[in-house]
């Protein structure tokens, strides 16, 4: 892939290549209000993308634009006229050193959010970044290596676009069958779930939570925090008992964990009934009941007596460990980043990535060592 590019970097720069800073290359400019204009087909840009368009732009010329504030692992090429608001910087680039578009590409390979100058949002300063530094080597290997890129960049989003495509048709695949599976004839019977489980609240708060620590705490959300203590040793189901996670099953557990004070745990203790049965069971039907029960204030929640008289079928152990070794497996295809789709399109973003850095690495020159 790489042998044209072998041979210009032999031709060209065979004693390596001067890195400069962007300082030397470009110019950073600060974006400003747009309010006073009509609309029009002028792509307005904010540090999360395109925010709007209007009829008169800031810059015409190709330019790499630049998160000043929060989402500043976000960068964009932009080669039509554009306008920018104030958090987000646009680049006057001088073409007589560099091609844009390569200057694009280094700056995704410094990952400028290691930048970050502020405790709170995210921020950059151009102070800041004038003083990174990128290869320029001369403009036709430049120019090779965003061929190279431009195509492989091309190549990866296709295929992303068909593995997304795949793992969205395998996600309904499994809403389709999670839905009949559960759907069983008179003949089995139902418990309500005060009957085949105990259910508690934690008495954690969400303060207490450690980004590292020796045990998962559960809070009321699809995120998983950490302490140095625990409250329960078991198996459980957790679910929300208020707040925007009402209804949804995110966790299922299996030993020593800490738990909110407003999240619930459901210790399934009857032998007829396998937790991780009742955890896809519950997972699949228990949000459209809570949905229909639930009270309603300031934020949605769940009250006891609501969990106590959730109906629960108990089909034969038989069938219970064939639905959840069917919906183990889709789950696992679904969700699972170490295995199945989504694992295959992380590796092609790294690939990418890895050869992205590759070709954007040279030498130095004699006299920058």
């Amino acid at each position: 892939m790489t042998s044209k590019l072998d041979e210009l970097i032999k031709k060209l720069s065979p004693d390596g290549v001067e890195y400069k800073s962007l300082g030397e290359i470009l110019k950073i400019k600060n974006g400003k209000d747009y309010k006073m204009f009509a609309s029009g087909d002028v792509p307005v840009y904010g540090s999360g993308g395109i925010i709007n368009y209007i009829d008169i732009c800031a810059f015409d010329k190709p330019s790499v634009l630049i998160p000043r504030k929060g989402s500043i692992d976000k960068l964009y090429y932009v080669d039509i006229p554009f306008w920018t608001v104030d958090t987000i910087f646009y680049t006057d680039i001088n073409t007589n050193i560099v091609i844009p578009k390569y200057v694009y590409y280094c700056l995704k390979k410094e990952h400028l959010e290691k930048l970050n100058t502020a405790g709170g949002v995210p921020s950059l300063t151009q102070s800041v970044l004038n003083k990174v530094t990128i290869p320029v080597p001369p403009t036709n290997v430049q120019r090779e290596i965003v061929r190279i890129l431009d195509n492989f960049t091309e190549l990866t989003a296709e295929l992303t676009a068909e593995l997304t495509a795949e793992l969205t048709a395998r996600k309904k695949q499994y809403e389709y069958y999670s839905q009949r599976i559960f759907n069983f004839d008179n003949e089995v019977k139902w418990k309500p779930l005060s009957e085949i489980a105990q259910i508690g609240t934690g008495s954690s708060n969400t303060n207490e939570g450690l980004t590292d620590g020796k045990y998962p705490f559960f809070v009321r959300s699809q995120e998983v925090r950490y302490k140095n203590d625990y409250e329960y040793d078991e198996t459980a189901i957790i679910t929300s008992g208020d707040g925007v996670g009402v209804g949804k099953i995110f966790h299922f557990i299996e030993g020593k964990y800490a738990l909110h004070q407003r999240a619930y745990r459901i210790n399934i203790n009857d032998d007829e009934v396998l937790p991780k049965f009742y955890f896809h069971y519950m997972k699949n039907t228990f949000l459209p009941y809570i949905q229909k029960a639930s009270f309603h204030s300031s934020v949605t929640s769940i009250r006891r007596p609501m969990l106590n008289k959730y109906p629960v079928p108990i089909p034969s152990l038989a069938e219970q460990e064939r639905i959840v070794s069917i919906l183990d497996r889709f789950d696992a295809l679904c969700n699972d980043i170490s295995i199945g789709l989504p694992a295959e399109i992380e590796a092609r973003q790294k690939q990418y990535e890895y050869y992205r850095d590759k070709l954007l690495s040279f030498p130095k020159t004699d006299l920058e060592v």
